[in-house]
């Protein structure tokens, strides 16, 4: 963990505590409608296939496939100079979720279908990312 994290942080809130609290305990987590049983991220207040509010955090199991990814080659905020260039992916989950993320680690093989897994990086002392290497 840093002692100074200068990237954008996600914002807390009711609707999305769940999959932070999960993240900083190095669970994965998607919601999970107890009415439907859709599983879905990112959070919302209620389900987007049946609009019922009885949703739960259950956790993953952090496998997944590289659908896609880009390699950024420009600072948009400062904290990222220094990771230059750096990969943001999008990752579908075993679960079916789709998730964006960063790819880190060697990821010179990525392709398209390659499997892939998270990792969590705690870059705060309330914030754990999960980001995601190369299976």
């Amino acid at each position: 963990m840093s002692e100074t994290y200068n990237k954008p942080l996600p914002k807390i809130d009711p609707v999305n505590r769940g999959f932070w609290e999960n993240a900083k305990a190095g669970k994965l987590s998607v919601q999970t409608c107890k009415s439907c049983g859709d599983k879905h991220y990112p959070a919302s207040p209620v389900c987007p296939k049946c609009l019922s509010s009885d949703q739960e955090w259950d956790a993953v199991s952090g496998n997944g496939t590289l659908e896609s990814w880009v390699d950024f080659h420009r600072a948009y905020w400062d904290g990222f100079k220094e990771n230059l260039p750096y990969r943001v992916c999008l990752v579908r989950l075993a679960e079916g979720p789709i998730m964006v993320s960063n790819l880190v680690g060697n990821s010179d093989n990525a392709k398209m279908g390659a499997a892939v897994r998270v990792v969590f990086d705690k870059v705060t002392e309330n914030v754990t990312l999960p980001k995601f290497e190369m299976a």
